[in-house]
């Protein structure tokens, strides 16, 4: 638009002569008023109005350098700082032993990342030689040769121009079309899972509206005998947990007769088997109905811990099992409000809890994890269980009836989602599952480290695929109807365990940047923010507090794709890392600040020799050899954190495509591009979750 105001008479005020003359100048008409004599007062108001203004003009000229100033010392102290971080990651690394990858585990997927960022740092030195040199085309199409005015032999200046004007007609006639296609294929997975999510919120709303929820008819137990309970927790290696978790399951209410504990230790380390043997020992003296099992054969992970416990012969004489891990607190209620729910139900195999979490708030990483699973429980186990009655059973947390699980087949060693696995094959014997929201009577831990977070999410990615592959035939040789068999296989594992991750990583990792050098191929701007955003928001809705972290939950799930779309590959094609099992790291957190006092109180109050009594003299005294040397001064043990490789590469990938959108001056696609770097880059140093001094 035309400036309205001409300084350059305000400048030369003295020495104007003649007829005044006022000119209006609005784009793209231009109006001249003349004035037939002058006029020296009013135009003496005019000059003054102009003065005025030009001061107005240059306080805010002044107020806006003032800003971008600012912004600029800003966004410089923030990179002096990053690069400073990086600086001391990389030196307080040196001299440090870390556990290196296995031999060719992820390295393909790095080489090929690898490969693309070479080629990206090519391709934009060459577009900036040629942007400098003024050979940059804006925004050309797929008709790039019939549309685009290719200089004649005469007008190209030297082979560097040539080889630029090659390549453009290169990219148009043999990258382009490939790219368009990847891309409409991806977006088009990305409409139907978006959908999906659409209809799981919409249930969850509907049911919230008419307040769908299971119940339970009359007096839970008024006539109604207790019945036999047996408990399982499973445990390898628990040192910082098994103690609060094998005290809270054994103060449930529940008639002691009635209940069994069996805490399955698959520990290798001696001095925490004694740990928890004496655990154990404490509880059976104070007439819990408790039991200790240790394998010396670690086989089959969780699962083969649960199939030889299920191998007991007294486990006949139990209707229900329960089953806790090791970081899981049950409150003493727990069974009064799940086991009622098999009454007058004999078709129910599996009633499923909720879990609250006692580590949340601890830091940014915990934060996202709870949006996650909030949107877990609250939309998708909610809806499926009153919908389906079906959902994927969490591990932990829930009562199976005994014979649900022996007409399934019991607890299989095949995958590293055994808890899945036993839910699929459940259903496809006919047995029914209640998931019951409202009762959050179980805390638990999420991973406060991004490396444990990382494990937890290859293993929960990798065996879904894994899984899909072996029970499959099963599947579609069942009796169950078309629709659930459609269900099984099109949405709980092709939708949502394999399309997921696929079009996550694709799309957002790879066609995103690429689009960048090779502008042919577009995508459009609403796949990029619009829709992204409207399904973050869907997600943070049953987590309402965490509304301020929507922007780094979207910009963490995209970082996320990398490994989850690396574990669905090997879970898929049964590669090494497919069956591999990693136990979460714990750090031993409860909610309740006195139940740790409460149990410092009574540990003192106790003697040792009530506390050893049942213990055998060898173990008596492994024990007390135990506590000496902990009772010495060990020398501090050095952790550090992890550099990723993977992510670091995607981070200078997008940073380089951002560096890149620029030539094109496309807004969102540089901002997208220059955030979500950013946001690799910090996940690649490993900056967000637990930080080790």
């Amino acid at each position: 638009m035309a400036p309205r105001l001409d300084f350059s008479d305000w400048w030369t005020r003295n020495s104007r002569k003649g007829t005044p003359v006022i000119v209006t100048m609005e784009n793209p008409n231009y109006s001249v008023l003349e004035i037939d004599g002058p006029d020296e007062e009013a135009f003496g108001s005019m000059e003054k109005d102009r003065g005025k203004n030009a001061k107005q003009f240059s306080w805010n000229l002044l107020l806006k350098v003032h800003r971008a100033v600012g912004c600029v010392a800003w966004s410089a102290t923030a990179l002096w700082a990053l690069l400073g971080i990086i600086k001391k990651r990389l030196i307080s690394r040196q001299g440090v032993e870390t556990q290196r990858e296995k031999p060719g585990r992820g390295r393909l997927l790095l080489r090929v990342l690898r490969m693309f960022l070479v080629l990206s740092v090519v391709a934009l030195a060459f577009e900036f030689v040629a942007y400098w040199n003024g050979w940059h085309f804006q925004k050309p199409n797929l008709q790039l040769p019939e549309n685009l005015h290719i200089p004649e032999t005469t007008e190209i200046r030297g082979w560097l121009h040539s080889a630029y004007l090659s390549w453009l007609l290169f990219r148009a006639d043999y990258i382009a079309h490939p790219i368009q296609m990847l891309t409409n294929v991806c977006i088009v997975l990305f409409i139907i899972q978006s959908a999906d999510r659409m209809i799981l919120c919409l249930g969850c709303f509907w049911i919230k509206f008419k307040k769908i929820k299971p119940r339970i008819d009359g007096d839970s137990f008024k006539g109604y005998e207790y019945p036999m309970v047996l408990i399982q927790i499973p445990m390898c290696n628990e040192r910082e947990v098994y103690e609060q978790s094998i005290s809270a399951v054994c103060q449930i209410d529940w008639p002691k007769d009635r209940m069994l504990i069996q805490v399955l230790d698959d520990s290798d380390d001696e001095a925490i088997q004694i740990l928890i043997r004496a655990e154990v020992s404490k509880w059976s003296q104070r007439g819990t109905n408790i039991v200790y099992r240790h394998r010396l054969v670690r086989t089959g992970y969780k699962a083969g811990n649960l199939k030889s416990a299920m191998g007991c012969d007294y486990v006949q004489n139990y209707e229900f099992v329960a089953i806790f891990d090791a970081d899981f607190q049950p409150n003493p209620d727990f069974l009064k409000l799940t086991i009622p729910h098999f009454k007058g139900n004999p078709e129910l195999g599996l009633v499923q809890a909720r879990w609250s979490f006692v580590n949340k708030d601890e830091n940014l990483l915990t934060r996202l994890q709870y949006i996650n699973l909030c949107f877990h429980f609250e939309v998708e186990q909610q809806v499926n269980g009153v919908l389906l009655n079906f959902f994927g059973f969490n591990g932990t947390a829930g009562v199976w009836r005994i014979k649900a699980l022996e007409d399934s087949g019991g607890w299989l060693e095949r995958t590293t989602v055994e808890d899945m696995d036993i839910a699929v094959r459940a259903h496809l014997k006919g047995w029914k599952f209640i998931f019951l929201n409202d009762v959050k009577v179980v805390l638990c831990e999420v991973p406060e480290s991004y490396e444990a977070y990382r494990k937890q999410q290859h293993r929960w990615h990798s065996g879904p695929m894994h899984l899909f592959r072996l029970c499959l035939p099963d599947i579609i040789r069942s009796k169950i109807s078309i629709w659930k068999k459609a269900n099984l296989i099109l949405l709980f594992f092709l939708l949502r365990k394999l399309i997921l991750p696929f079009y996550s990583f694709t799309l957002f990792c790879v066609i995103l940047p690429v689009t960048m050098f090779v502008p042919e191929a577009e995508l459009p701007v609403w796949v990029i923010c619009y829709v992204p955003v409207l399904m973050s928001f869907l997600n943070i809705l049953p987590a309402p507090r965490s509304f301020p972290f929507i922007v780094p939950y979207l910009l963490f799930e995209n970082t996320m794709s990398v490994t989850k779309f690396n574990a669905m590959v090997s879970g898929l094609f049964q590669l090494g890392s497919s069956y591999e099992w990693i136990v979460t790291k714990k750090t031993g957190r409860s909610s309740e600040s006195d139940l740790l006092a409460a149990a410092e109180r009574e540990s003192k109050s106790m003697s040792l020799s009530k506390i050893h009594k049942g213990v055998s003299e060898s173990e008596l005294s492994e024990l007390s050899k135990l506590q000496e040397e902990q009772g010495k001064a060990l020398p501090p043990v050095r952790k550090e954190n992890k550099i990723y490789k993977k992510e670091l590469a995607l981070a200078f990938l997008l940073l380089v495509a951002a560096a890149r959108s620029l030539l094109s001056a496309q807004g969102i696609h540089f901002y997208f591009l220059l955030f979500q770097g950013v946001s690799f880059l910090l996940v690649g140093l490993d900056l967000v979750g637990e930080q080790m001094s």
